[in-house]
């Protein structure tokens, strides 16, 4: 099951599946820490003999290559220079020191031994530090790989994004079913090999809202340490909510004087109201008056609901039960000086916005280069939630911005936009395709300090 969202399966959103890996894979022979085996990224190639013979394999590939030249023939190397770019912005406040790959990375005992080094030229890509973000969320896997640009901005040059639905069944059980588990760990499985591939200078790779609050989340991380080789960091909702704003911050143009970004998740709902009438700081999150995580997302409102058959009588039950949540929420009225102001939006970062963009824009394909940012007022937006609500379930397995994974999931993703556009009233919605990775990345590349060491955060 392929999400539609950033790198799963399409070209155009700047990320190819077929470059090269850079130089530096994991050798079996790697470290251990703690007892567990490290991968070794600092490491180029093997060493000793190996590297001898490999010198004289390149001045060898050198000679012939000069050979070509002086006979007027082209010499052709691999370059990942094509890779497109997806510049995002870096608006975050401080996160906390993540922890080194080294410890949340390791080989796995069947990893193939690093190859030496090939004669290619290195690209800009490949030279650039590179950094990764992984969400693992109660409806989603996401991976995103990317190397910084500009101030506040990164090209993505690897993704990955599985529906795996891991919280199937959470909401009755209280517990994580084995076929989901099974679903999740085999899509991590690829991501793990995807970081081993690279030489990553920080990742930071998270757990939502499934994995919080089922009985058995610890012990099925456990297993994905062991089987993927990765380990997932489980982070509150209040992380959360911050990752999203974080990831956003482009989205929000200087002269705008309020938002409410809200990211629909599978297990949970985070809303964020953010005041931006004083000084702006580069980072957005730093602007966040109140925020809340409503433990309520189209999974869970689905499964308690219904998500196949769905009346315009259960619709609107959906929406009151997401209506009577946000009514508890303390700190709602604090934009209310600017609810009224044109300079005022909501900004949705979920598969539930995309996909009425999609919808809006009548996609034959979903294209998240026509989704992200785009802008939709009011009326079309109550027009597409009218849509939607009309058609059966089959009507929405067939639209291709909807298909057989999220058909039973998209109305309940409705009823929760309805509840936040009745206590948030707005006159536009701007549809973010991006969130928690981008936030990440953000963070992690700031913290790092790439934007100064390059000189790209002169202003």
């Amino acid at each position: 099951m392929e999400d539609h969202d950033t790198g799963a399966g399409a070209p155009e959103v700047g990320v190819s599946r077929a470059s090269p890996p850079p130089s530096g894979q994991a050798s079996p022979s790697a470290g251990r820490q703690n007892g567990r085996p490290v991968l070794p990224w600092s490491g180029h190639g093997q060493a000793g003999d190996a590297s001898q013979h490999q010198n004289g394999q390149n001045q060898k590939a050198k000679t012939r290559k000069r050979r070509k030249r002086r006979r007027g023939r082209k010499v052709f190397v691999r370059d990942d220079a094509h890779l497109a770019a997806a510049g995002l912005s870096a608006a975050s406040d401080s996160a906390p020191a993540s922890r080194p790959p080294e410890a949340i990375v390791a080989p796995l005992p069947s990893a193939a031994p690093s190859r030496p080094e090939q004669d290619v030229r290195r690209s800009p890509a490949q030279e650039l530090p590179v950094f990764a973000a992984l969400d693992l969320g109660t409806n989603n896997c996401r991976l995103l790989v990317a190397v910084p640009t500009r101030h506040g901005q990164f090209r993505v040059i690897d993704a990955f994004s599985r529906i795996v639905r891991l919280g199937e069944g959470l909401t009755a059980n209280g517990r994580l079913g084995q076929p989901a588990m099974d679903r999740a760990v085999e899509a991590l499985k690829i991501c793990g090999d995807k970081l081993r591939s690279r030489k990553i200078r920080k990742a930071r790779l998270i757990a939502t809202e499934a994995c919080r609050t089922a009985a058995n989340g610890a012990e099925f991380l456990d297993r994905v340490e062991r089987e993927a080789g990765l380990k997932l960091e489980i982070i509150d909702r209040q992380t959360e909510a911050r990752l999203a704003v974080s990831g956003c911050g482009s989205l929000v143009d200087r002269d705008t004087q309020g938002v409410v970004l809200f990211d629909i998740g599978g297990g949970s709902s985070e809303i964020a109201l953010i005041d931006l009438t004083g000084h702006r700081s580069p980072r957005l999150a730093n602007h966040i008056v109140s925020w809340t995580s409503l433990p309520v997302g189209v999974v869970s409102l689905a499964e308690r609901f219904g998500g196949r058959t769905v009346t315009r009588e259960v619709f609107a039950a959906m929406v009151e039960d997401v209506a009577v949540r946000l009514h508890a929420f303390d700190g709602r009225d604090r934009l209310s000086h600017v609810l009224a102001s044109p300079k005022f939006h909501l900004l949705g970062t979920s598969g539930t916005v995309t996909t009425l963009a999609g919808v809006h824009l009548d996609l034959e394909r979903y294209d998240r280069r026509r989704v992200d940012g785009l802008w939709m007022d009011r009326d079309s937006v109550d027009r597409m939630v009218e849509k939607l609500v009309g058609w059966d379930f089959q009507q929405r397995v067939a639209n291709p911005c909807i298909g057989a994974d999220r058909a039973d999931l998209v109305l309940a993703g409705c009823a929760i936009l309805e509840a936040i556009r009745a206590v948030w009233p707005s006159e536009r919605l701007r549809v973010a395709d991006r969130g928690l990775r981008e936030g990440i990345l953000s963070e992690l590349m700031a913290d790092d300090g790439v934007w100064r060491s390059n000189g790209r955060d002169r202003r």
